[in-house]
């Protein structure tokens, strides 16, 4: 897919957070979403919510995708969407992938984030995902 002139390709800030240390999931969606046309950075492991959300203020990102598989979620994702919240970020989307009980979904949404891939989840759901829900940039607020 052509980039328009004035287009930009949306930007993804990929991390993992706490102290989870198995990331090959989260580096085939950093793949997946690059192979769709997007900019990624990936944080790499052990990050702190304070550390995601200042990677993400230095990146000018479109997008957070916190991947998370130790449990810590209830704790990392509403410190990381107060973070966003903080640095008036709210046009960031915010995402979150991994093993999260269904029982947590409703309660994380609740925080901030948009959408939670479990796994099973095809690649093509986040991309499309990402592409319908991402703000264009440069469209002045109303």
């Amino acid at each position: 897919m052509a980039l328009v002139a004035n287009e930009q390709k949306i930007r993804v800030l990929v991390a993992k957070p706490g102290l989870d240390g198995h990331d090959r999931g989260a580096k085939v969606i950093a793949r997946a979403l690059r192979d769709a046309g997007m900019e990624v950075i990936y944080t790499g492991l052990r990050q702190t919510p304070e550390m995601v959300v200042s990677a993400a203020l230095q990146e000018d990102v479109d997008v957070i995708g916190l991947s998370i598989l130790s449990g810590a979620h209830n704790a990392i994702v509403p410190r990381v969407a107060d973070l966003l919240k903080q640095n008036k970020m709210d046009d960031v989307l915010l995402l979150v992938g991994g093993i999260i009980p269904d029982q947590d979904i409703e309660g994380l949404k609740k925080s901030g984030v948009a959408a939670i891939f479990q796994p099973g989840t095809a690649m093509d759901d986040i991309v499309k995902f990402i592409r319908e829900h991402v703000k264009p940039r440069g469209v002045p607020a109303v």
